[in-house]
Order: structure tokens, then sequence, then C-alpha cells
């Protein structure tokens, strides 16, 4: 089976400061060979850049996560230009809109949130966007400002929402929700959606599969979200590794992915 990435893995969290580098082997012997961590505030970035130098599967992603909002200040967007210009990441993000958090100001989201699509575009780089109770939006915004390719990942809306947004040049991001049964709408878009547009993701230390809910998750679970994702499509695990694993190569120009274990079966 090709080797798999988990395109959005929070692998800098403090949650995994006891184990870090038994969860990287843990992925490597799954076949997760490569992860795109996307930052979340300013005062993280120095962290994450030495993380990603660590282990050569690791790429990081630089923004300003709207859910932490009161700790973004105007200036950090001039330092973000600064530190896309100095490390070169494979991204800008996690950036974009939440407006299931009351306490999140929308005006002020959106000013963070466009001024981080115009860094990528000057930088041409992909975005990576977190969209709760927002996708409409985001995709209105994603059309004042062309030019643009990301992912919406851990995508949560329609199969309309995601046909607009592949006619954008923008792919979707999947993950442990779609291992839940319940998980119907999701799990109709999943299976219809082009197979270009799709991207396998944790999310970890977030969205556990439905297998360990309630537990910590970890970029070796994307094997089981790729087996749910095989299913659900009616296709082969090997085919559906290979067609997201050239989604992410291509969207992020990932550097080949480092050797690892047979992937466990």
């Amino acid at each position: 089976m090709p080797a798999l990435v988990d395109t959005h893995c929070h692998l800098d969290a403090g949650e995994f400061d006891p184990d870090r580098e038994a969860v990287i082997a843990r992925a490597r012997e799954a076949g997760v060979t490569r992860q795109v961590l996307p930052a979340v505030d300013a005062r993280g970035w120095p962290a994450l850049a030495a993380l990603c130098t660590e282990d050569s599967g690791l790429h990081p992603a630089f923004g300003l996560h709207p859910m932490y909002l009161a700790g973004h200040r105007a200036e950090h967007l001039t330092a973000l230009r600064e530190w896309l210009a100095d490390h070169r990441p494979v991204a800008v993000g996690e950036c974009g809109l939440d407006h299931y958090m009351d306490d999140l100001d929308p005006d002020q989201q959106r000013l963070y949130f466009e001024a981080q699509l115009r860094l990528a575009r000057e930088f041409d780089l992909p975005v990576i966007i977190h969209a709760r109770r927002a996708v409409e939006e985001v995709i209105h915004t994603l059309r004042r400002i062309d030019g643009l390719r990301g992912v919406v990942h851990s995508f949560p809306g329609s199969l309309e929402q995601a046909e607009q947004l592949h006619e954008l040049g923008f792919l979707l991001g999947f993950g442990g929700p779609v291992t839940y049964e319940r998980a119907q709408r999701l799990r109709r878009v999943v299976a219809k959606v082009p197979l270009e547009q799709l991207l396998l993701e944790s999310d970890a230390p977030d969205q556990p599969d439905a297998a360990i809910r309630g537990q910590r998750n970890e970029p070796a679970r994307v094997r089981r979200v790729l087996d749910v994702v095989a299913e659900l499509r009616g296709d082969t695990p090997d085919a559906i590794a290979r067609a997201t694993t050239a989604n992410a190569e291509r969207l992020f120009n990932l550097p080949p992915a480092p050797a690892c274990p047979h992937p466990s079966q």
C-alpha cells in the first residue's frame, strides 16, 4: 500500500509531550509517513518549526486559528509574512472562520482570515481552512479573493458546497467523524465527492474515530479513516491511499516520503 499523508495533525500540542516520538513511530508503522502540522497562534510558531526540523516527515504550516482570536494581534500578521518568507512552509494556516463559539468576534475573525488568504496568494501557498458553521461564508470569501488553492479541513458541509469548493480549486479533509455511523450526511458526501478532491487527516489529538471514542487521537489512526472511506466509496484501500497521497503531495508540494517500516495489516 502507498504511504499515507496525515494532512492535518497538531503534533506540537501538549498532549503529545510525554510520548511524541512513540506517536510518530506508530504512525510510520501504520504507513502514515508524513504529517502536515498547522499552527494555531504566533506563540507556537517557533516550537512547531523546531519540531519539523527533527523529522523529515513533518511539514509545518503557519497561521492564526480563529478559535485563538483573543491572543492574536495585528502585528502577528506582519510577523506571519516574515515567517512565510524565512521558513517557506507547505501552507498558510490553520486559519478560517468559527461561528460555533459565541465569544469569537465575527468581524475580527474575518479580518485575520482575509489577511491570511492574501498572504497565501502573495506567497503562492495553499491555505488550510477551519470552517465551523461557516462553510457558506468561506465560499463567498474565496470567490472574492481569487488565485487561491487549499483544503477545508474536517469538512462539515453539504455535497453542493463541496462541489462549489471543487470549482474554486479546494480539496476537502476527512478524518475521525466519518467513521461514526450516525454521521450520515458526512458519509454521503465522502461517498460522492470526486476522488481528486479527497484528503485524509487525523486532526490529532482531537476528533478520534469511533473505535477510540473519547480517547486521544493520533496520526496512526488515519489508517482507520482510510478503511472507512474506501468502504463508503466501494473502492479498495489501496486505490484510496494512492489517490489521497497523490492529492496531498500535489497540494502541499511535499518531498518524497521517508523510509518507514512495512505498514501493519
